[in-house]
Parts: C-alpha cells; sequence; structure tokens
C-alpha cells in the first residue's frame, strides 16, 4: 500500500488489516517528521473495526509528514504518512523540516486495575502470568473460512527440511499482525520468498470472497464507555461517536437478529459436582500454572455435547441454499476490552486435550486483556460461550454471533437449595441457556446438545465416558 510521489518521496496508505474493512482510526503515531524509519518498522497503530493492529513501513527513509492526527478515522487507500527516500537507506542527507500536527487532547490515564476485573465474559483476570505448555508440532492455526477456495500452499514457499515458509522478519511480523498464515501464500519474490505484497493481497478483498462478517457479540450489559460521561455546568448528556468495535457490534448484532431465527432454550442444573472437580484440577501437577476454573469444563462440555450431536456445527449459506457442514470447531470466547465486546476463538478447539485447552484459554484472555487480539483470532468461529456469571446475572437470550449456528450462556452458579437423594441440601446450581439458528438447529437438536451439558456439568465423570 505504497506509492512514489516523486524520486525521494513515498506515500503509505491505509490497508486493508481485516476482512473487507473501509475505514481504521489513528490511534497512536510513534514517529514523527524528521525521524528515520526502516523496513518494517511500526509507525502507528489503529483500530478497525475488529482490533487494534499495529502497522509497519514498508521502506527505509525519513518522515517527511504525517497526513493525520491521531484520533482521526481514515479510509482504507488514503495516504497517511510520506516518507523520503531519498538514497535508499534509513538516514538522509539533510532530514526534511517536521510537519506541524494539531495537537490532540492528551489522553486521560487508565487507573490501574483494582483487584479481579471481569475483563473477559466468564474469564476473570489472573494477576499471575501464563504458564505456557510445550506443544507437538508447534503448528499455527489459519483463519478459517476466509475464502471458497483457498490457495494450496507452495512448495517453492517452504525451507527445506522444518517446511517453514520463506519470509523476511518483517512480512513475518506484518503476516502475524494481519492474521494471514504464510503457508497458505504463493510466493512471488525470488527464489520462492513470500513478500509483503504477497501478505497484502492475501486480504484485499476479491470478488469471489466470502467476507466473514465481525465476530463481536452484545450483551444486554454495555462495556464500560471509553468516554466517561461526566455531568458538569449544567450538561446533562455526553454524546460519544460509534465507531470500531462499537460500531461493528451494532451492525453484527442487527444483522444478526434480523437474519437468523433466534430460538433460546433453558436449563437449571446442579453443577456442585464440577465445582469439586475444579478444586480437584487446580491441585493436579499436570495443571499446574495453568488457569483452572469453571469456564474450562463448561468450554470442554459443549466441545463433548458437540461430538455427539455433530449435526449442530454448520452454517447455512444464503446465497448457495446450502447448509455447510463443519467438522471442527473454533471455539469463540466472549472477551470485554477498552474497546468493547469481542469474541476470539480457539481454533481446532475439538482436538485439544484438557492442558491445552486451559493453556489456549489462558493465551486467549491475556491477549484480550493488552488489546492485542488479531483480526484473524476473530475469524472463522463456528460456536460461542458467553459468561453473564462473572457479573452476577442468572442467565440471559443471547444474540448469535453472525455465521454461527448456536451461543451458550452460563449464568452465575450460586449455592441454593436443592434436592439431593430425595433431601432439601444446599448446592451449586447454574442456569444454562443456549441460543441457536433454527433454520439449521431444530427443536430437538438443539435440546439434545444443551442437555448433554447439563449432564456433563451434573456428572463430570461423563466427560470420560462420552468422550
Amino acid at each position: 500500500m505504497t506509492t512514489m510521489t516523486d524520486a525521494a518521496l513515498a506515500e503509505f496508505k491505509m490497508p486493508d488489516v481485516g476482512e473487507g474493512l473501509t475505514e481504521a482510526e489513528i490511534l497512536k503515531w510513534y514517529v514523527q517528521p524528521g525521524d528515520a524509519v526502516t523496513d518494517g518498522q511500526v509507525v502507528c497503530e489503529v483500530e478497525t473495526a475488529k482490533a487494534a493492529v499495529e502497522l509497519p513501513i514498508p521502506f527505509n527513509g525519513v518522515v517527511r509528514e504525517l497526513r493525520f492526527p491521531e484520533g482521526t478515522t481514515v479510509d482504507v487507500g488514503q495516504v497517511i504518512i510520506a516518507v523520503d527516500v531519498a538514497g535508499g537507506s534509513g538516514s538522509a542527507a539533510a532530514a526534511p523540516a517536521p510537519v506541524s500536527l494539531p495537537e490532540p487532547a492528551a489522553p486521560e490515564p487508565e487507573p490501574a486495575p483494582q483487584g479481579r476485573q471481569p475483563v473477559l465474559v466468564g474469564y476473570g483476570v489472573s494477576e499471575a502470568s501464563t504458564k505456557r505448555r510445550p506443544r507437538k508440532g508447534d503448528v499455527v492455526a489459519a483463519p478459517a473460512a476466509v475464502t471458497q477456495s483457498a490457495p494450496a500452499p507452495a512448495p517453492e514457499a517452504l525451507a527445506k527440511g522444518n517446511g517453514r515458509p520463506l519470509a523476511k522478519p518483517p512480512v513475518r511480523k506484518l503476516a502475524k499482525d494481519l492474521g494471514v498464515d504464510l503457508a497458505s501464500l504463493t510466493p512471488s519474490g525470488p527464489d520462492g520468498i513470500i513478500t509483503r505484497e504477497d501478505v497484502h493481497a492475501a486480504v484485499a478483498p476479491a470478488p469471489e470472497r466470502v467476507v466473514t462478517q465481525v465476530q463481536v457479540q452484545a450483551q444486554s450489559q454495555e462495556p464500560v464507555a471509553t468516554v466517561p460521561a461526566v455531568v458538569q455546568d449544567g450538561v446533562r448528556e455526553t454524546r460519544v461517536p460509534v465507531k470500531g468495535v462499537r460500531k461493528a457490534t451494532a451492525a453484527a448484532m442487527v444483522g444478526s437478529a434480523f437474519t437468523a431465527p433466534h430460538v433460546t432454550e433453558f436449563v437449571t442444573v446442579d453443577v456442585t459436582r464440577t465445582m469439586k472437580l475444579v478444586e480437584e484440577l487446580k491441585a493436579d501437577k499436570e495443571m499446574q500454572g495453568l488457569r483452572v476454573n469453571p469456564l474450562l469444563l463448561v468450554a470442554k462440555a459443549l466441545l463433548v455435547a458437540i461430538k455427539r450431536n455433530p449435526e449442530i456445527s454448520a452454517s447455512w449459506d444464503e446465497a448457495a441454499q446450502e447448509i455447510v457442514r463443519k467438522h471442527y470447531v473454533n471455539l469463540g470466547i466472549a472477551a470485554a476490552t477498552p474497546r468493547g465486546l469481542i469474541v476470539p476463538n480457539i481454533k481446532d478447539a475439538h482436538a485439544k486435550t484438557l492442558p491445552e485447552l486451559a493453556t489456549a484459554l489462558g493465551e486467549l484472555v491475556s491477549t484480550a486483556r493488552e488489546g492485542k487480539t488479531s483480526p484473524g483470532a476473530m475469524q472463522g468461529g463456528t460456536v460461542t460461550i458467553t459468561n453473564v456469571g462473572v457479573f452476577g446475572v442468572d442467565t440471559g437470550t443471547p444474540i448469535l454471533n453472525p455465521g454461527e449456528p448456536a451461543i451458550l450462556a452460563v449464568g452465575a452458579i450460586k449455592l441454593q437449595p436443592w434436592v439431593h437423594k430425595g433431601k432439601v441440601k444446599p448446592r451449586q446450581v447454574t442456569t444454562l441457556a443456549l441460543s441457536f439458528d433454527h433454520r439449521l438447529v431444530d427443536g430437538e437438536l438443539g435440546s439434545k446438545v444443551l442437555a448433554d451439558v447439563a449432564a456433563i456439568l451434573e456428572q463430570p465423570k461423563r466427560l470420560i465416558t462420552w468422550a
């Protein structure tokens, strides 16, 4: 996304860093006019409707001009920075005179987190760092269901011996930021090297591309607003621009609510045994350093229920008038971030062991807390869990993520009187709610999936007998 206006000046345009997005907001500039930059250096951070992304510059030189100040929403394809590339190096004979920009308002310092904050819907904050467990093969899952016919990995793009695609470090970083799997690209550079243009081409909109709708989830509660409403000097209202994640959330939820016929079913279940198992797993040496909580077992229970009822893993292709069966599960977890509610997903969650699933959940929440969730992490989801119980809510009627067949809401787990073995006793009880697309899932199938999840949480030994 660069142009050359003369022999010495190169212009860098706002790229499409997501699936067919048309605009992005400049959050922060890391360089100023007169600064030297090198190929691959991150020059700014932008926010799209999906995530915050750092943009690397694709050439060497000295910054001539920043075309937009921080806080400006820029259309894809507009020039955002001009660089003097005379001599083709990071230093020029004479740096151009700095170009002044309007001074953005100084942001209010963010308060330090106090205690446990519900950063992730259904996944509490842990002050301890996540312990990463070694994985076999160390294979990175590519975003699923991006195009109708994804190109096969080109043999010449793979290095001999380890099968790793050939690309320079700046290109690898760009691919990581844009959520592109290098192994899926056809290289155009010499000796089979993947270039920056190859990466940008992979995320550029194309006529045959099936645009994955934004994977966001709105609930009845509103996330904490990034711009606080302050009543002062008689002012009773504050208007907050609708943009970024909030704008995408609104559009996606309206589209989902008025496209997919929603049905929601409920079940209240005794999860006392599951809560005991959580405590036992926390003490297990195989789970040391991992995030172990009820959500982990709820996720595993849902995965087992989908395995027993695979017809629920599907999507509706309106254009082709076809039902697309998914033989994998990319499990979405609703995450509340400072920029709004997003739904990153765990690729191929169905194939993970319990420790691997715990590791993936830990990485997901850590990345969400840092605001570094990539667009690729939010694409290709097949089913979602949202734990409204983290806010003390008993249950809800969640709206489906666009393109997904079902979403499971988990309510607060509370000590309640319950008939157990013929006697009323205090037991740990929660309410589950499953919303599903009635075009794909009829009442029988939806009921079976919800009943299986409840049965596993009531008797967690079924994780073994049913798996």
